[in-house]
C-alpha cells in the first residue's frame, strides 16, 4: 500500500513538473523558441534542428506531464520523459552546461525509479483501464 502511495505521489510529482513547464511555455512558445536557439548559437548543432526541437519541447512537456498525471499509458509517458531527459541532456552537453545536466540527471534518476517500479501504479487510469477489461 505504502509503495502504491509513494509511486503515485512521484509520477504526480514529475507530471506536474512536465505539465507545468509546457503550460508556462506554449502561451509563449515563439519566445521560448527563440531564447532557445539563442542559447544554442555556440553549439554545433544546427539552427533549424534546434529551432524545431525548441518549438517542439513545450507540446511535448505537455502531453508528457498530462500523461503521468493522469496514470494514462504510465510506461510509454515515463519512457517517452526519459527519453525527452537523454535529448536534453545531449543538447545541454552541446553548450557545456554542466549544471543543468546536474539538474537533468536528477530527472533521469526520477524516470528510473518510475520505470522500474511501475508495478506499484495502482492509482492511475491505466488502473481503472485494467480492472474494467477484467471485470
Amino acid at each position: 500500500m505504502n509503495n502504491n502511495i509513494a509511486y503515485f505521489v512521484l509520477r504526480l510529482s514529475m507530471g506536474v513538473n512536465l505539465l507545468g513547464h509546457g503550460l508556462a511555455r506554449i502561451p509563449k512558445l515563439s519566445v521560448f523558441a527563440e531564447g532557445m536557439t539563442k542559447g544554442f548559437e555556440k553549439s554545433w548543432l544546427p539552427e533549424p534542428f534546434v529551432q524545431t526541437f525548441s518549438t517542439t519541447l513545450p507540446f511535448l512537456e505537455f502531453i508528457i506531464g498530462a500523461m503521468l498525471v493522469a496514470g494514462f499509458k504510465t510506461r510509454i509517458a515515463n519512457i517517452a520523459g526519459a527519453v525527452l531527459i537523454i535529448m536534453l541532456l545531449f543538447g545541454s552537453s552541446t553548450v557545456e552546461n554542466w549544471e543543468v545536466m546536474g539538474i537533468q540527471m536528477i530527472y533521469a534518476i526520477f524516470f528510473y525509479i518510475l520505470i522500474t517500479k511501475i508495478d506499484d501504479n495502482c492509482y492511475s487510469l491505466d488502473k481503472k483501464i485494467i480492472d474494467k477489461n477484467d471485470d
